[in-house]
């Protein structure tokens, strides 16, 4: 039997196919085998034996059931662009990069429907958090493809990668009489996409106005699933005083959970520093290495400290925490029963023995409860026992004292799901970046760099696909300089022209993803020039392009009869496009499975130039020419995947059956399989 080497997709994930697959690991006796009308075996599903694993064999109702759910005019072609794969490629652009070899962030300028599709392979299951600012939808905001099933060649029109075919992106306006719909199309494939994306432990969280937020809940709800949900934040950026009826002045920003029982499983309660309380704690740590255990000393310390305090810093707020004890830093509290009717007890007072007065609404614990917290130190008796004693509320707690982990630090909050802070001082980051306002409304990277730290952990990758002006790649590399931390982004952002005129395009910036790069480099030299404080913090991104592959596609569709037939085949007997080695190289790393930040290192094997990605789990040859010793060396390696183009074998069928019956031999006889692709 002829052995034959394994012919390389230039295609991205199937996703249906895989959902097939997914099926068939849960339910194996669905799945029979049929022939089709050429006679070959082809894989079907028994619904009715599926709906009878799931215990809902029998319906109530006869004919159409009625079903909760949200239907949209365009939902089924939805359906249909999120399972046709992309047939793109990301071209590398080093020039346009910084730190192009070592840094591990990502800069894709393209059609992030597409981009999603092609990062299906490589970043499946890989990406921590998604954050997205998608258009709100008010009118001339959001650009979409004419037509679904067109994407590629529509972006690439728009791009002037293609000529102009009257295929276009065009603005939704509110006279269109489907206008929440075409927002729905828009927004739904890349949300499914997106979803493949996030780890077992990944989060999403989607900014948006009122418009669209009830159509978009419904839609995370389907794609996510409602038990998922985790909160709606509500984002206050201050009043409008010429709105004429009410100001609004929030948007809101959707967070959900691929998967929040396995997330309420494996990790602790999320947490986050609270804002003005390191300062105080610097304090308390200097008067104690002073006055050791004289803790009214160190409470006058405090409290000169909060006097000197401006009334909006943020450490003036907890200025009644200003007793100290050996636990650390605490402030008095209500001991009386929330609301009243709390129980009534004698607790005796430990210098007079006389019961305390009790509070009128009862006390706050029951009795065992309370000898509880008095052991612990967390109940300050007064002088006598004519008044009530006081409820410790500590601010923090010195980690030497502390009982427990849990009580250790106590510089940690849960974060509210309402929040303030003004627009403007985002708008003055662009300002002093660019020396002018070059992006209307850019998403303030403190506020993002602030959720990063909430939902995610040192070497989490952050995407991105609706990039904008480059707020979130800025907010990861400030998270990363101040927390010394190694987040990585993946930003991508459509090619959108910036208004002309515009203070953008006095700039040079003539779309949108010329600003987000500028912005971000801008970002990274402003971190550098802190000097040593930026050492060992990456500060780079790598940019790629969405482009047409470097293969070319076979197109059967173009064929009418014999003769075009015979011309199409001689055409493709060479399938490579006049591209460079670098771009086929980083498009068959990406198809193949690979990251496009993995290491790429270049071997000489044989004789010719070979790239060995991820320490020999892939190989890959571009030469013009294979060779037997090269087929042995390389089989010698035992990579995962060999990859090579067809027409290095020049031809010579006998080479490349010899290569493939080699791998198979060697792949039988080791431990893993190794897989020999052609291109």
């Amino acid at each position: 039997m002829t052995h034959k080497p394994e012919v390389m997709s230039g295609e991205s994930l199937d996703i249906a196919a895989q959902r097939r697959d997914e099926l068939k690991q849960l339910f194996p006796g669905v799945f029979t085998e049929t022939r089709d009308a050429d006679g070959n075996v082809v894989s079907s599903i028994d619904f009715e034996r599926l709906k009878a694993e799931l215990g809902t064999f029998s319906d109530i109702y006869e004919g159409r059931r009625e079903r909760y759910g949200m239907e949209w005019p365009g939902k089924r072609d939805c359906m249909k662009v999120i399972q046709e794969p992309s047939r793109a490629t990301l071209k590398p652009c080093p020039d346009e990069s910084v730190d192009w070899d070592t840094t591990k962030n990502l800069f894709i300028e393209g059609d992030n429907l597409e981009v999603l599709k092609l990062l299906q392979k490589s970043y499946y299951g890989k990406v921590k958090m998604i954050y997205i600012d998608p258009p709100y939808n008010t009118g001339n905001e959001f650009i979409y493809p004419d037509n679904y099933q067109e994407t590629l060649d529509t972006y690439l029109a728009y791009a002037g990668l293609l000529d102009d075919e009257g295929k276009k992106f065009t603005t939704n306006t509110t006279s269109e009489g489907r206008f929440h719909s075409k927002w729905m199309n828009m927004i739904y494939p890349r949300l499914f996409l997106a979803r493949n994306l996030l780890q077992d432990d990944g989060v999403i969280c989607i900014s948006i106005n009122d418009r669209e937020l009830y159509n978009l809940k419904q839609l995370t709800d389907q794609i996510f699933g409602e038990e998922n949900f985790i909160s709606t934040l509500v984002w206050e950026k201050g009043r409008k005083n010429d709105a004429k009826r009410v100001s609004v002045g929030h948007e809101y920003m959707v967070l959900y959970a691929k998967n929040l029982a396995f997330i309420e499983e494996i990790t602790q309660p999320w947490r986050e520093s609270k804002e003005g309380i390191q300062e105080i704690i610097n304090v308390y740590n200097k008067a104690k290495s002073i006055y050791f255990e004289q803790f009214e000393k160190i409470s006058e310390e405090l409290i000169s400290f909060y006097k000197s305090l401006d009334a909006d810093h943020p450490s003036k707020k907890y200025a009644r925490s200003r007793f100290v004890d050996q636990r650390g830093i605490w402030r008095d509290n209500n001991i009386s029963w929330p609301g009243g009717g709390g129980p009534k007890y004698d607790l005796l007072h430990p210098i007079t023995g006389q019961p305390c007065k009790v509070p009128d609404d009862g006390w706050r614990f029951v009795e065992s409860t309370m000898k509880q917290k008095i052991h612990e130190g967390y109940i300050h008796f007064r002088d006598d026992h004519s008044q009530p004693p006081i409820l410790k509320s500590y601010l923090y707690i010195d980690p030497e004292s502390a009982t427990s982990d849990e009580d250790a630090g106590g510089k940690k909050q849960v974060m509210g799901s309402v929040f303030y802070r003004h627009s403007q001082p985002s708008n003055d980051v662009i300002k002093d970046l660019f020396g002018e306002k070059v992006f209307e409304n850019p998403k303030d990277h403190e506020i993002l760099a602030r959720l990063f730290d909430y939902c995610t952990s040192n070497d989490d990758i952050i995407l991105d696909f609706f990039a904008g002006s480059g707020s979130s790649a800025h907010a990861v590399f400030e998270l990363n300089w101040k927390n010394r931390s190694n987040r990585k982004f993946i930003a991508v952002q459509l090619p959108e022209p910036t208004p002309d005129p515009s203070l953008a395009r006095a700039q040079g910036l003539f779309t949108i993803s010329d600003l987000s790069k500028a912005r971000i480099r801008k970002a990274s030299e402003k971190i550098k020039n802190e000097g040593n404080e930026s050492k060992g913090i990456d500060l780079g991104f790598k940019v790629f392009k969405l482009a047409p592959s470097t293969f070319m596609q076979w197109i059967p569709s173009n064929v009418s009869n014999e003769s075009e037939l015979q011309q199409a085949l001689e055409l493709y007997v060479d399938n490579s496009k006049d591209s460079s080695t670098e771009d086929t190289l980083f498009e068959l790393l990406l198809k193949a499975g690979f990251q496009l930040d993995t290491v790429i290192k270049v071997i000489n094997i044989s004789g010719k130039t070979v790239f060995s990605i991820a320490n020999n789990a892939l190989l890959i040859c571009l030469e013009d020419q294979l060779t037997d010793e090269l087929i042995e060396e390389i089989i010698a390696l035992e990579p995962m995947q060999f990859i090579c183009l067809d027409k290095g074998f020049q031809g010579n069928d006998q080479l490349k059956a010899n290569a493939a019956q080699a791998f198979k031999a060697r792949s039988q006889n080791s431990d893993a399989e190794m897989v020999f692709k052609v291109v």
